[in-house]
């Protein structure tokens, strides 16, 4: 799989699955760059710096478009010229593809794909 086509997949529910295991993350992983697992690979995340906050807002509100299009929402946390975003799936304690799915997304944003 590339980026490019996890970015075009929709997130889907996940009641009562389990979250990726480790390697399956850290294959995905692999296709965002600049990513990072966190809280002991139970989230994904990473921080976008900008030169202004009229471009640190207009970030935030595209990943608001792209969140509540794809009905799974990041925790951020923002600045005059950064924006910090953490993804996981609380349903599952975890991570899943749809967090993948989402990262992607902003990726794409950033790169100018979308």
């Amino acid at each position: 799989m590339t980026l490019n086509e996890l970015a075009r997949l929709h997130c889907q529910s996940q009641p009562r699955k389990a979250p990726l295991s480790s390697i399956e993350a850290q294959e995905l992983l692999a296709l965002l760059p600049g990513w990072n697992l966190a809280e002991g690979g139970r989230a994904l995340n990473r921080r976008f710096d900008f030169p202004d906050f009229h471009r640190t807002l207009g970030f935030i509100n595209a990943v608001g478009y792209i969140a509540n299009q794809q009905d799974h929402h990041p925790d951020l946390q923002a600045s005059y010229s950064f924006c910090e975003l953490l993804w996981t799936t609380h349903d599952i304690g975890g991570l899943s593809l749809n967090d993948f799915i989402c990262a992607a997304r902003c990726q794409a944003l950033i790169d100018g794909w979308i």
